[in-house]
């Protein structure tokens, strides 16, 4: 059914609701509104029904569900860079990794191999603001194993410049 076709049919059960006083009210000169959906700017009494003739309303849609999808994939990407990146550091720290390092948050174990810390500490980053100290701590850790500075640490507090740390522990010889 087509949009006019869909339209006429609307019309017409909405008058035949306002011929039973159902749902419009009808002033002098004034054709029927049908009221209880949509409330307008000039009265913000009455609820009236505003249809869109345009048919922009699908194409709309249809943009919007194609740029949550292409932000996804791209969100996607990136995620699965990092983890890659988590993956060789863990194996240039000499620790295997695994699938572990592909689930989010069970991906800390590994790391936490890497570091030389104990794997309960995984329980440290639940606690708000320890989680702070832990992390710093296990990527001073894993600095250290790699062969760098532990202050190396302080870029993952600089904005930007924090999404370079990672590839650089994970392709850096």
């Amino acid at each position: 059914m087509n949009q006019f076709h869909a339209k006429r049919k609307f019309l017409h059960a909405a008058e035949s609701a306002c011929f039973r006083r159902e749902l419009c009210q009808k002033d002098d000169g004034e054709l029927p509104k049908v009221h209880r959906l949509t409330k307008t700017n000039k009265n913000p009494e009455k609820i009236v029904i505003i249809m869109n003739d345009s048919g922009n309303t699908a194409a709309a849609a249809a943009m919007g569900l194609g740029m949550i999808v292409f932000v996804l994939l791209i969100v996607l990407a990136i995620y699965a860079f990092f983890c890659f990146c988590y993956k060789r550091i863990c194996e240039k720290c000499g620790v295997a990794p695994g699938v572990l390092i592909w689930i989010p948050i069970v991906q800390l174990v590994p790391l936490l191999q890497a570091a030389r810390l104990p794997v309960w500490m995984i329980i440290l980053f639940l606690i708000p603001l320890v989680n702070i100290v832990v992390f710093l701590v296990m990527w001073v850790k894993i600095c250290q194993a790699r062969g760098k500075s532990g202050w190396l640490v302080v870029l993952l507090l600089i904005p930007i410049v924090n999404l370079i740390f990672i590839p650089y522990l994970a392709f850096s010889e």
